[in-house]
C-alpha cells in the first residue's frame, strides 16, 4: 500500500527557502531500519515519521545518517502537514510524543509557534579541533545538551565562515552553532548550524538550536522576546519567546512537494 509523504519548507513563508524536511503520516508503526532508509532516500536534513495514539502523534526524526533526538523545523513541517492534510483541525493543538518529552504546536495568523525545552549553553572552553575548524577568533564558546556554541566578532564572521568539515565532524555530539548579534534592523542575532557528523554539513534552518540560542541573546540583550535570522544560503527566521525552562519558537511553514511511497 502506497503511503503519502509531504515535503514542506519551514521556517519561511517562500518556496525553496527555509528547511525542507519530508513528513509522513504513518496508520502503524515501522521499523527503524525502515525509517532510517526512508530518510536516506529522501536526502534532507529531517525526515518525520508520525504515528497518532489518540489525541497525540508519536513523533520521530531521522537525518540520512541516524535518529535525532530534538529537532525543531521538522515538528513545524509536522504540525504544518497535520493542519494542511487535515489529520488534525486547523484550530487544534498538535501534541507530540518525542524522546524529548511532549511538545506541542498551536498555529496563529499563519504562525506556527512550537514550545519546546529550553537548553541555555553552559560556557566552556573550545577543544583545539573546534579553534582549528572554525579558522577566526571566536569570542564565546559553551555546551549545550547537544551541540557546541561559539559566538564570533561580528555578523560578518558569522556570514562569511567556511569551516573546516573533516574537523567538526570528530568533534563529537551533534553539530556546531555559530552565533553573533545581527548587524540587519529588525533582527537580534543571527547563526548558522553546521552538523557533518549527523550527515548534515550545514543545516538551512535549525529550530531546536534557537532554544540555546534564545537564553543566550535574552541574557545578552535583556529581552523575553527576540527575533533569528539563520544565515544558510537558504535563509530562515525564527522567532523566540523566552518562558522559562521552556521556549516558544515561532515560524511559517509552506508545503512544496506531495508523492507516494512504493516501499
Amino acid at each position: 500500500m502506497a503511503i503519502r509523504i509531504t515535503t514542506a519548507d519551514a521556517f519561511t513563508a517562500d518556496v525553496f527557502a527555509g528547511n525542507p524536511a519530508a513528513v509522513c503520516v504513518l496508520e502503524a508503526p515501522r521499523s527503524d531500519s525502515w525509517m532510517q532508509a526512508v530518510a536516506r532516500e529522501m536526502n534532507l536534513a529531517e525526515t518525520a515519521f508520525l504515528v497518532r495514539a489518540g489525541d497525540v502523534f508519536g513523533l520521530r526524526w531521522f537525518t540520512p545518517a541516524v535518529e535525532v533526538d530534538l529537532c525543531g523545523h521538522a515538528t513545524l513541517a509536522s504540525a504544518h502537514v497535520l493542519w494542511e492534510e487535515g489529520h488534525l483541525d486547523r484550530a487544534t493543538e498538535a501534541r507530540f510524543h518525542t524522546r524529548s518529552g511532549l511538545l506541542t504546536a498551536t498555529r496563529q495568523d499563519g504562525w506556527i509557534t512550537l514550545d519546546f525545552p529550553a537548553t541555555p549553553p553552559v560556557p566552556a572552553d573550545p577543544p583545539p579541533e573546534l579553534t582549528q575548524a572554525i579558522g577566526v577568533p571566536i569570542r564565546f564558546a559553551a555546551r549545550t545538551p547537544f551541540d557546541y556554541l561559539v559566538e564570533l566578532e561580528s555578523d560578518v564572521a558569522v556570514r562569511s565562515l567556511a569551516p573546516d568539515m573533516s574537523l567538526l565532524a570528530r568533534l563529537g555530539g551533534r553539530g556546531v552553532i555559530v552565533t553573533s548579534r545581527s548587524a540587519t534592523p529588525g533582527f537580534d542575532f543571527i547563526s548558522r548550524f553546521f552538523g557533518p557528523a549527523v550527515g548534515i554539513p550545514e543545516d538551512p534552518v535549525t529550530g531546536s538550536a534557537h532554544c540555546a540560542l534564545g537564553p543566550l541573546w535574552g541574557e545578552r540583550l535583556g529581552k523575553a522576546s527576540l527575533v533569528g535570522y539563520q544565515a544558510s544560503p537558504r535563509g530562515g527566521v525564527v522567532r523566540v519567546a523566552l518562558k522559562g525552562e521552556r521556549v516558544l519558537l515561532s515560524g511559517q511553514a509552506v508545503t512544496v512537494l506531495r508523492a507516494e511511497l512504493l516501499a
